[in-house]
Order: C-alpha cells, then sequence, then structure tokens
C-alpha cells in the first residue's frame, strides 16, 4: 500500500508540474497580477503582524526596559519562569479576568440574542425606530460610555440608585449600593455597562434570524410545534453559526478587557484587586514598570491562552454549530 501510494503521489506532483508548465502567456500574466494586488497585504501583514510577533519573541528573552535600552541583556527563558511559576500576581489577574467572563460572556450572549429575536418579531411596530435606538450606543466611544456610567451608577446621586429606592431599598448615601466600590458588585458593573453597547452583536443576530428559511416555520407550525419548540429545533440550529462567531468575537475580547477598569481606576485594581484584569497587570508592568522584556512574555502568554480557548471552542463547533451545507 505504501508504495502505490508514493506511486499515487508521485503522478499527482507530476501532473501539477505539466498543468503548471502547460500555462499560456495569459494565464501567467494574470498570475503575475494576482501577486500585485495581493501585495499591499503581504507588505502589511509582514511589517506590521510578522514582524512584530517575532521582535516580542525575542524580547521575551531579554532584561528589556524601556528607560535604558541600550542596557537590554539576554535571560533565556528566566522571564517565561517567572510568570509561570514565581509572579503570583499572573495567576489572580488570570482568575480576575476569567471570573469576569464567565459572568459577562454568557449574559451578553444571551441579552444579544433575546433583544434580536425582540426585533425581529412580526408583532413589533416601529422596528427600524428601536433597531437603532438599540445599535445607537455602540458607537460612542468606550471611554465617553465608561465615564456616564462612572455618574449613572454614583452611590451618592447616581438615578440608578435613586430608581431603586423608590422601593424601598436604602440604595443612596454612604450605605446605599456603590456599584464600583465592592469587589462582588465591580463584575455585575461592568457587564451592566458592556451589555449596553451591546447594539453590534444585536445586529449580526438579527442578520442571522432573517436568514431562516420561513418555510421551516410554516412546517412546524402545520406539524403543531409550539414557540418554544420552533425556537430550539428551527431557529436556534439555524443561526447557531452566528452565536459562534459572538462567541468567538466576546471570548478573545473578554481576554483582553482593559479599558473600562483602566478608565476607572487606572491600574490600581481597587477595590481590593477586584479590577486587576490581566491586561490592567500586563501594562502595568510593560509601559508603568517599562519592563518591556517581561510585557512581551505576558503578551505571548495571553497570545498562547486565547489560542488554546479558541482551538478549543473550534473543537467543540462540530457538536453544535450546524450549516447548511452540513450532511445531515
Amino acid at each position: 500500500m505504501a508504495i502505490v501510494q508514493e506511486a499515487t503521489d508521485g503522478a499527482t506532483r507530476k501532473r501539477f508540474r505539466r498543468a503548471k508548465s502547460e500555462l499560456g502567456p495569459l494565464e501567467r500574466k494574470n498570475g503575475r497580477y494576482g501577486w500585485i494586488f495581493i501585495s499591499p497585504w503581504l507588505i502589511g501583514f509582514f511589517l506590521f503582524y510578522l514582524l512584530p510577533m517575532a521582535a516580542s519573541a525575542f524580547f521575551s528573552m531579554l532584561d528589556f526596559q524601556l528607560s535604558v535600552p541600550d542596557e537590554a541583556t539576554f535571560i533565556g527563558a528566566d522571564n517565561w519562569r517567572r510568570a509561570l511559576f514565581n509572579d503570583p500576581n499572573v495567576w489572580r489577574s488570570w482568575v480576575v479576568t476569567l471570573r469576569f467572563a464567565v459572568i459577562n460572556l454568557p449574559l451578553g450572549l444571551a441579552v444579544a440574542f433575546g433583544f434580536a429575536l425582540l426585533l425581529n418579531s412580526e408583532y413589533l411596530r416601529g422596528k427600524n425606530l428601536f433597531r437603532t435606538l438599540f445599535y445607537a450606543p455602540s458607537v460612542v466611544p468606550f471611554i465617553a460610555a465608561t465615564l456616564i456610567f462612572s455618574q449613572v451608577l454614583n452611590s451618592q446621586s447616581g438615578w440608578v440608585n435613586r430608581i431603586i429606592a423608590l422601593f424601598g431599598v436604602d440604595a443612596v448615601g454612604i450605605d446605599g449600593i456603590r456599584w464600583f466600590d465592592d469587589p462582588t458588585l465591580i463584575p455585575i458593573t461592568f457587564t451592566f455597562i458592556g451589555i449596553w453597547g451591546v447594539g453590534n452583536a444585536i445586529l449580526i443576530n438579527l442578520a442571522g434570524l432573517q436568514g431562516v428559511p420561513s418555510s421551516l416555520y410554516e412546517s412546524a407550525a402545520i406539524d403543531g410545534a409550539g414557540w418554544w419548540r420552533r425556537m430550539w429545533n428551527i431557529t436556534i440550529p439555524m443561526v447557531s453559526p452566528v452565536i459562534f462567531y459572538n462567541l468567538v468575537l466576546g471570548l478573545v475580547g473578554l481576554l483582553q478587557y482593559f479599558l473600562q477598569p483602566f478608565v476607572l481606576n487606572g491600574t490600581t485594581g481597587y477595590p481590593e484587586g477586584a479590577t486587576s484584569f490581566y491586561m490592567i497587570y500586563f501594562y502595568k508592568q510593560a509601559f508603568q514598570f517599562a519592563q518591556m522584556g517581561y510585557g512581551a512574555t505576558l503578551a505571548w502568554i495571553l497570545f498562547f491562552v486565547a489560542l488554546a480557548f479558541t482551538v478549543v471552542t473550534f473543537g467543540t463547533a462540530r457538536y453544535w454549530v450546524y450549516y447548511s451545507g452540513d450532511s445531515a
């Protein structure tokens, strides 16, 4: 069998070389034009992605401080040993990041999908207006949105606490609900801010819902299927690629969560380390302490963790993501 396989592979290679040599002048000319057209992307990928990644991998093996770049020294795997085995703050920051992801990711996916269902309902009037209103917050810069919510959720004057106080809850004042000062409430607070800007995910889900053939619903209705049965057996399987897309983007984005905690608390981790996300710790080491070699190591660890989560997610997709071209 090995001899037959080798002969087959050899014949295939010969046919490929023969076909390549038999290309006419027009085909060769078009091939050159193809390389010319994709050359801007290739140059950009090489200069702005591949080279910086190679440089950061090299920096991770250096004792490299931005304040004295000329004194960089090669230390091998010391930065990696420090990050993986000797720096407890790395693991604490991962615990904070993953705990927040466990809360934020399912809620964000569920809220985006739920609002998309609402906006896709045949009984909803003024759909265009509501779609605009739901999407509008996503175009507000994250920094501005974070500063707005720092006042909306203010324990002394925020209108959220004042509304809660109308129901007899002591929510206003020193003893009130302190959204940004209570370490147990911080993940909920940031999740609330994130959900406010979930309009882009809503539109993506809405596009997926509108692509579901109406004939499937009509057939299910004839068979007597109720709303939940149609949802579970038709809607969710048909939009599962869209859910999968939002899941991957949300997961990678949460592993890089940085802007909101940085705007509110800088790199202090207030309160009680509850906002010491991994990207906050990376920023502190790389730019605040100017430890660029160690910062490059932390960046590569983030890359490998995100890659691992993405690979696992893609590996499980075959069990729950349905594509219309798949065989039953």
